[in-house]
């Protein structure tokens, strides 16, 4: 853990601040669409597009402030992980996939939703839940069939990445709801069950003929000013249940990815380690160009914990930062315009101790 974290943090020096990617060689040889599925950390304003009930939207102020200048429905101040990654992929940003306005059928399309889990009971009736998104995936498949012809879109299904942030909200919903039907299975047999809906998902995008994908592992999920503070400030790994779960996932999902790469023909991935970057950019923020890693920038009561941010929830009084570059996370739960792009930049370029076998460059090109 030491280790990795001084070369994290000798790599950020080199590389990460920076608006753009450091270098050219940070573009691929080749163009691929990308294909996204995931929670808020991935969403780019699908949850807008909802007629269900959705308790949380990122859809006013001052989400969106920083750089679209206005609330994009992103859940961040500016842009995500995966709007890095379409810049350095040389794609444009992603307009949600149910946005009235979608065309965007030659370079993928976004799927996730905010508070989505891999479990169909997570957020159940308010969010689009990854078998939900793995439905709208096919039937955008069958659409560009017509489009394009049966040869290009096989082309471009084989030839794409797939990008993949989800369980998070899986096992917050073990520990804050805490539900009979949660919490009557262990750890290990809970993070089973979230393995086994996304393995699933995987295998069908697999059949469509998806063949390179890349992960974001969770991140200390009990270390996120929200849960820290239901937590009365406890952060530490072996106290804290959510971070302990998210550590179980973490190791069954590298477990899984190694055994699915030798049953899945030209199966190729790239796993990101955000547990460790997370981790350390909130004990070390200074290190990295920041100056609050455990504090939001917007929200309310301790570490502006609670999700009050713009005003949602009903809960209109919450404190905002002059200045949330200087912040990690922006809300009580997402990571600032900033902090995304400096995990994009691990993603897309990180030597193996932050994304491997692949990171998402060579993957590209693969």
């Amino acid at each position: 853990m030491a280790t990795s974290g001084l070369i994290i943090r000798l790599f950020s020096l080199l590389c990460i601040i920076p608006v753009r990617c450091c270098a050219k060689s940070c573009r691929p040889t080749n163009d691929a669409a990308l294909f996204v599925f995931g929670d808020s950390l991935f969403d780019v304003g699908n949850n807008n597009y909802l007629t269900s009930k959705i308790p949380f939207q990122a859809n006013r102020f001052p989400y969106g402030q920083t750089f679209f200048n206005y609330p994009s429905g992103r859940y961040t101040d500016g842009r995500t992980i995966v709007d890095f990654v379409a810049e350095y992929a040389n794609l444009p940003l992603a307009l949600p996939y149910l946005h009235p306005a979608y065309r965007q059928w030659l370079d993928g399309a976004n799927f996730a939703s905010g508070g989505s889990g891999a479990l169909c009971e997570t957020g159940q009736g308010q969010v689009i839940d990854l078998k939900t998104q793995l439905e709208y995936f096919k039937n955008f498949t069958k659409l560009l069939r017509k489009r394009i012809g049966e040869e290009k879109a096989k082309g471009l299904i084989s030839k794409a990445v797939y990008l993949i942030s989800i369980g998070s909200n899986d096992y917050v919903e073990r520990v804050v709801v805490n539900s009979s039907a949660f919490s009557s299975y262990s750890r290990d047999q809970y993070v089973d069950l979230v393995m086994g809906n996304l393995t699933t998902v995987i295998e069908e995008i697999h059949n469509e003929g998806g063949r390179k994908y890349g992960f974001l592992g969770l991140g200390p999920i009990g270390c996120v000013p929200q849960m820290k503070m239901l937590a009365d400030g406890t952060c530490c790994c072996h106290e804290n249940e959510a971070s302990v779960l998210a550590k179980l996932h973490n190791k069954a999902l590298s477990w899984i990815l190694r055994k699915l790469q030798k049953q899945l023909k030209g199966f190729k991935y790239s796993l990101a380690n955000f547990y460790d970057s997370l981790t350390d950019l909130i004990n070390n923020p200074i290190q990295y160009g920041f100056k609050e890693g455990g504090v939001a920038c917007c929200g309310s009561g301790p570490y502006r914990g609670m999700l009050a941010c713009g005003g949602i929830l009903g809960r209109t009084s919450y404190e905002l930062c002059r200045n949330s570059s200087e912040y990690v996370f922006f809300d009580s739960v997402h990571p600032t315009d900033r902090a995304n792009q400096f995990f994009a930049q691990q993603m897309w370029i990180g030597h193996p101790h932050v994304a491997a076998p692949y990171n998402l460059k060579s993957l590209f090109k693969a």
